[in-house]
């Protein structure tokens, strides 16, 4: 097992804080840009999900990867993209990410930043991170993959052939649930039977946490404790983080359907503003200290639109370019161990397994597998009687906004495997 860091330097603090602002001022800039027609596809809105994009890729190495879906600018960010990919690819302008081929938050980084590119299909990134996740492992890289998934998409088949992929390959992959309460116009509650939605990781003897998604240093500090545990070979895991999606699905949807008190509910939780106030009342956060983050993020930012507002539509000709691939891509392994290690003689494994009782039928165990599988769906606490507080957490309204303040593991943690030779 290992052991957990829990502390957090002033220098990540305001890193922290630094990053969420600039993904608050990165969406709102976006916003005013729709608003004047000048985005030509959808646009959907992290607004008060920041700590958990921010907090989790914060966590990882540079060689580590991520796959982002539509809600994780922060990540982009956090993994060094600039704000004016972002805005040219939104603008889809001939110096985007795609040479303004498409209009949305399909783009990534392979060589460079590792960044594997949104798949609009829901959960069907988790099974390519699995694989991203395997090949670094046999290549010697001992990375970590990273990708997020609504609560909505836990109930996709992608999302459930992959998490099983991943437990029984013991794929270093770190999958986080964005519990936003709401699957489009859908309450979690009316989506699936179940209270917490890292409980979907126990059919594949999956560790799981839950935690607070506005607390961005709770986030931060489960994240950095589930990479140890993947980069030890000790993975997957799955992280739910419990937070609000305040806006509708899009820009276009007014989300009329949510109740107005939960609304003001999460708004007083807002991620950034009670960071703030925690980092100035110990004094990370000085007023000048702020003035000059403020400052250099929206020099950044301006620099950056002006750029996109200037650069040229693509041209014509390009719609008939890069429409099939040409021949091989230019992609060579990037080995970090011995080849011979993974090639016969000594890559050679004797199809021969056992299995223990041969099978049996014991109903014993038959009996307290049934006897857990009704038991309330209540977290555990942490393996080795551990348990850490982040702050108390005010009483939320109803079920659709319950958010636990102590990160915790979900039980249905997995068992050494036997039987295999």
């Amino acid at each position: 097992m290992t052991q957990a860091i829990t502390h957090v330097t002033p220098e990540q603090q305001l890193d922290l804080y630094r990053y969420m602002l600039l993904d608050r001022i990165v969406e709102d800039t976006m916003t005013k840009l729709f608003r004047q027609n000048k985005i030509v596809g959808g646009l959907y809105s992290s607004l008060g999900q920041e700590a958990i994009s921010v907090g989790t890729t914060y966590a990882l190495e540079k060689r580590d990867w991520i796959a982002p879906m539509i809600r994780n600018i922060g990540g982009l960010l956090v993994k060094g993209v600039r704000p004016r990919d972002i805005f040219t690819q939104h603008m889809a302008r001939y110096t985007s990410p795609t040479l303004g081929k498409d209009g949305t938050s399909h783009f990534g980084d392979l060589k460079d930043l590792h960044i594997v590119s949104p798949i609009s299909m829901l959960g069907d990134l988790i099974p390519v991170m699995t694989g991203v996740a395997m090949a670094g492992r046999y290549l010697g890289q001992n990375i970590v993959a990273l990708t997020w998934i609504g609560d909505g998409g836990t109930s996709t088949g992608a999302f459930h052939e992959g998490l099983n992929l991943a437990a029984q390959q013991r794929a270093p992959l770190l999958l986080v649930i964005e519990n936003n309460q709401w699957a489009y116009s859908t309450p979690v509650s009316r989506q699936v039977p179940i209270e917490h939605l890292a409980d979907r990781a126990k059919a594949y003897g999956v560790r799981a946490f839950i935690v607070d998604g506005n607390e961005v240093e709770a986030v931060f500090t489960t994240a950095r404790e589930a990479v140890q545990l993947c980069r030890a070979g000790q993975g997957p895991v799955v992280l739910e983080a419990k937070t609000m999606r305040m806006r509708g699905h899009a820009q276009h949807d007014p989300a009329e359907y949510v109740p107005k008190e939960m609304f003001d509910y999460w708004k007083r939780r807002d991620p950034i503003e009670s960071y703030e106030k925690r980092l100035s009342a110990s004094g990370v956060l000085t007023a000048k200290k702020k003035s000059e983050i403020l400052a250099g993020i929206n020099a950044v930012v301006q620099e950056d639109l002006a750029f996109a507002e200037n650069s040229p539509f693509p041209p014509p000709e390009l719609a008939e370019s890069a429409i099939y691939c040409d021949g091989p891509l230019p992609i060579e392994p990037q080995w970090q161990r011995p080849f011979a290690e993974v090639t016969p003689p000594r890559s050679s494994v004797k199809s021969e397994w056992s299995v223990p009782g041969n099978g049996e039928f014991q109903q014993d165990a038959i009996e307290g597998a049934g006897a857990a599988s009704t038991a309330p769906a209540e977290p555990a606490a942490p393996v080795g009687a551990r348990s850490r507080s982040f702050g108390t957490v005010p009483e939320s309204p109803g079920r659709d906004g319950n958010v636990s303040g102590r990160v915790r593991h979900a039980k249905g943690a997995r068992k050494p495997m036997r039987g295999r030779k």
